[in-house]
């Protein structure tokens, strides 16, 4: 295995997120997307909030919180995200002991900050199978949520909210469980 595809790439990360702006700002003005995504998710996604808006929603947040859990385990390198992790804490804790030496720590951060790209590049690739279709989610969410009178989940939780709590909540809860770093 080369070593650019050890560490990753932000190119095709990049190209995903460019490609989703493009499909989230030509969304009102393409009607045969809106129209084919409405198509798929109406009868799905649309019945389990017609079903009960509140239960339905914590339905969808799950299953979407299973799939990106899935997704980051199985599109990452897990074991080279695991020993970047372990580096890492290595050198917090070595920082701990040299807080009150300058110099020495200035060094030590310097070494923690080469971590950064190296870890986004890694833990971003899921991005890439799931960046279009969580914008498509959205949007539609949006959509349903606009011709619905903007309801209010546990009568103060706007949709984009309620999405957030629980998606961290479901996601931490999946991540353990599944072992993903």
């Amino acid at each position: 295995m080369n070593k650019e595809a050890k560490e990753g790439s932000f190119k095709p990360i990049i190209i995903v997120m460019v490609l989703s702006l493009v499909i989230a700002g030509f969304w009102d003005s393409a009607p045969f997307l809106k129209n084919v995504v409405h198509a798929i998710l109406n009868p799905s996604a649309g019945a389990l909030l017609n079903w009960n808006l509140t239960w339905g929603m914590m339905v969808l947040v799950f299953l979407i919180s299973v799939l990106t859990t899935v997704v980051q385990k199985y599109a990452t390198d897990q074991e080279t995200l695991k020993e970047l992790k372990k580096e890492q804490k290595i050198l917090q804790e070595e920082m701990k002991k040299y807080k009150d030496h300058p110099e020495k720590l200035m060094e030590l951060q310097k070494k923690q900050f080469e971590f950064i790209p190296k870890t986004m590049k890694l833990s971003m690739r899921a991005i890439m199978f799931t960046g279009i279709p969580f914008i498509l989610f959205f949007r539609w969410f949006m959509d349903v949520f606009t011709v619905l009178g903007e309801p209010k989940f546990f009568g103060f939780l706007s949709w984009f909210w309620f999405y957030l709590i629980f998606v961290m909540i479901f996601s931490s809860i999946l991540r353990k469980w599944l072992k993903v770093v």
